[in-house]
This record gives C-alpha cells, structure tokens and sequence, in this order.
C-alpha cells in the first residue's frame, strides 16, 4: 500500500469516529494530513523538472540524497526554506568563517549547504538520531564535501568551549533542547561565537526570552519570525493552482519557532 492509499484510509476511518472534523482542532490535523500528501506530490513534480537540486538560494545546486529526515523537503529544493536567514548566512560566509557547528543537522541541509557556502570551513555536524547521521554523511559524499564534514551524535553545553571562537558560527535547531544546549554560563567562549538557533516556543513556552537574556550581554541579539515568500517559483508551479504554491513553500510548523541571530559584541570592540 503506497502513501497515498495510507492517506484515504486514515481519512475514511477518521470520518468514521469521533470527536467531529467540525472542531476546529480536529479539522487543522485532517487537512494537515491531506497537505502533507500533496506536499509529496509536489516534491515528485519537482524532481521530474529539475532533479534532486536545490534550485536557488544560497545553496543553489546542492544535491539532494533521498530526501529530509525531517521537516519539509520541498522548500528545501525550491530554495525557499527559512529564506529570513539567507542574507545572514551569505553576510557571515563573505566574512570568512573557520567552522560552522550544526547541531541537529539531520540530513544535512545546512552542514552541507554551508560547507559548499564556505569552502574554507571546518563543518562539525550533529544529531542524536542514527538516519539523519547516515543521510548527513551520504548528502556529504554526494556533494564532494565529505572530507570537511565531520558527522557526530552528541553534544554537551561544555563541549562548546573547545569549539567556539570569533570565526566560527553555531548553527542550532534541536526541537526546544536550545534551551538546555546553550548555556554560556558553562562555555564562557560562547561570548565571541555567532549563533542562529531555531527557538521552539512551541515546545518550551519562554525560550526566546530566556535566550535573548542570557546572550544580550554578549551580543547583538535579532528575532527574526516567519514571513511571507517572495523568491520566485519555477514556471510548472507557476501554471498551478494557488493552494499548489503555498502548500510547496510551507514549512510544516506547529507553532511559532523564530530565529535568534546572535553577532558577538566582542566584534565591534
């Protein structure tokens, strides 16, 4: 039984029980379920088009391996995927950067983006789930980076002192661990280190706030939040409906999850 066939039967036998699709709640998870499918749909239509390739962005013709091990893969290949931080993430690579640290770096969108990005760095990647590890080091491989990409599972607050460094940017996105993971009061050096982590609120209600209290002394800390997109989408997907479109730039969150981006201060001394 294919997706697809997964996705009608899981409807008919939600129709078939309660609570209502008419509670909004209830209504939000079933046509979340039906973007989903069309989501896997679109992904196939681009792959027909363009082949396993990020089309645009910063990482414009990266190969892809499978697909992503988590969250949405088809912004991934448009290019439109968290397009808030691509200017920051081309302004720190023109800077010059001696290592990037993607903690939770599941199949490697940004620990291989990055290595491409920034052919000087170091690129230390991290995740604590075997597939994701397995797929950042195939993506690696594939796109002749893996001698520069170095995949590990773990990562503790205090690792980070050996790590951090004014050249070297933490990049950060572990499902609300940030609150735990980033602690300057165990890695001082975090205090000369850019960061730009995910902020889950969704998942820890305060995080942002508690965040931007620890690192204010430090840095330059701005939120950013999920805006609209505006990069322009291939013509294919231009012809199609509208729902198409936005179902092919959606992210698939939960919740608000906005953006740190933290330059350390120490810079401008």
């Amino acid at each position: 039984m294919n997706y697809a066939d997964n996705v009608v039967r899981w409807l008919r036998e939600r129709l078939d029980r309660g609570p209502s699709l008419a509670e909004p709640r209830e209504l939000a998870l079933a046509l979340r379920v039906l973007a989903l499918w069309r989501a896997s749909v679109i992904v196939d239509a681009f792959v027909a088009h363009h082949g396993r390739r990020v089309l645009q962005g910063p990482f414009v013709g990266m190969a892809y391996g499978a697909g992503a091990t988590e969250g949405a893969l088809a912004p991934r290949l448009l290019g439109t995927y968290e397009a808030e931080l691509h200017p920051y993430l081309v302004a720190l690579a023109a800077e010059g950067l001696d290592c990037v640290i993607d903690v939770g770096c599941a199949e490697g969108y940004y620990a291989v983006g990055m290595a491409l990005l920034a052919p000087d760095a170091e690129i230390l990647a991290f995740d604590t789930e075997p597939k994701a590890r397995a797929a950042c080091a195939q993506m690696a491989a594939l796109n002749g980076v893996g001698d520069r990409v170095t995949v590990g599972e773990t990562l503790r607050p205090e690792d980070f002192e050996a790590l951090a460094g004014p050249r070297r940017l933490v990049l950060m996105d572990v499902e609300g661990a940030e609150d735990d993971l980033l602690r300057p009061d165990l890695s001082p050096s975090l205090a000369h280190t850019h960061i730009i982590v995910e902020a889950h609120e969704v998942y820890r209600p305060g995080v942002v706030a508690r965040l931007t209290e620890r690192f204010a002394p430090t840095h330059h800390v701005t939120q950013l939040a999920l805006g609209g997109r505006t990069l322009p989408l291939p013509d294919w997907l231009m012809a199609s409906n509208h729902l198409d479109q936005l179902i092919a730039v959606w992210e698939w969150r939960l919740g608000p999850t906005p953006w740190l981006v933290m330059r350390p201060k120490s810079l401008n001394a």
